[in-house]
């Protein structure tokens, strides 16, 4: 590796430390705003009772800058790599996450969540194989973009994905959102934001509902059908009163965000990733020459445009 690469490699791992840092600490502006508004709207006592002491669980962790969960996830990365970034190897881009994440997880510090999957072992650090989970995703542009999304296990472990056949069409994914959330309860701590990925693939439409998490709950699908399903499957979702913390009340989800791909004729992939009120993620954006900035108000595309 070249002085030049080693150089930007230190770079992205410093960036995704500061990353991080503003990840597991700070709430995004459009998050914080779903949640005020939720306890302002919120008509049951118990549930205004919970969502008071999750936005004061919030304004600890900015204060003392300290993780606002003690599950501070499996980080999750949407790498776009411009066309034009001078280090486009996915493994060198991919060691400066890894050293990165080794350095948070002492010094945020972050719970070492990572482990092999049939022995158990945790590797002490949140790197292992496949560990981080990186999506590479080409775009235009000269620069890096890092999305993170540090992903608990509580609501992680409530998604679910399933392929129906075509002629169920828009009722069966309907049902599959609000049978999915009904499985979930109070599990992954509502209120909750909704990723749904419908069409690709199996697996594309697993990557797609994770996707949708990344955007900001006050962005619109660009697709009119699409917001408008949006906004009637959060509508559908309120109305099933499971309510902050599985308690009840008028609030079970925030937001509903949908991403597609176009899909074979024999087929509909559905996918739900469901996330707990802390929608933690931050954007590092990463430039040629090393200088590096940390926003929340980022979100990947997922393609090139």
């Amino acid at each position: 590796m070249s002085e030049s690469e080693e150089e930007l490699v230190e770079s992205i791992a410093e960036a995704t430390v500061e990353a991080l840092r503003v990840a597991e600490t700070r709430l995004p502006e459009d998050v914080m705003e779903s949640l005020e508004r939720a306890r302002e709207e919120e008509s049951n006592e118990r549930a205004r009772m919970i969502l008071d002491a999750i936005l004061e669980n919030v304004r600890i962790a900015r204060e003392k800058e300290v993780p606002m969960c003690q599950d501070t996830g499996l980080i999750t990365v949407i790498a776009e790599v411009g066309r034009r970034f001078p280090v486009r190897l996915a493994e060198t881009i991919q060691k400066g996450i890894k050293r990165g994440v080794q350095r948070a997880t002492e010094e945020i510090p972050l719970r070492p969540n990572v482990v092999h999957p049939i022995t158990r072992e945790n590797t002490g650090d949140n790197t292992g194989r496949r560990a981080p989970v990186i999506r590479f995703v080409p775009t235009k542009g000269e620069e890096l973009r890092l999305h993170f999304m540090p992903k608990g296990f509580g609501s992680e472990n409530s998604s679910a994905v399933t392929r129906l056949l075509p002629t169920e069409g828009l009722s069966g994914i309907w049902d599959f959102v609000l049978d999915t959330v009904k499985r979930a309860g109070g599990m992954p701590c509502p209120p909750i934001v909704l990723g749904v990925g419908v069409g690709g693939t199996i697996e594309e439409a697993a990557f797609l509902a994770k996707l949708a998490l990344f955007r900001p709950l006050n962005v619109r699908n660009p697709d009119p059908a699409l917001a408008d399903l949006e906004e009637r499957l959060l509508d559908a979702v309120n109305e099933l009163g499971i309510g902050p913390m599985g308690l009840g009340g008028d609030t079970t989800a925030l937001a509903v965000n949908i991403e597609m791909a176009y899909t074979h004729t024999a087929g509909l992939p559905v996918a739900v990733n469901i996330q707990c009120w802390a929608n933690r993620r931050a954007t590092a954006i990463i430039y040629p020459d090393g200088f590096y900035e940390i926003v929340q108000d980022d979100y990947p595309r997922g393609e090139v445009e």
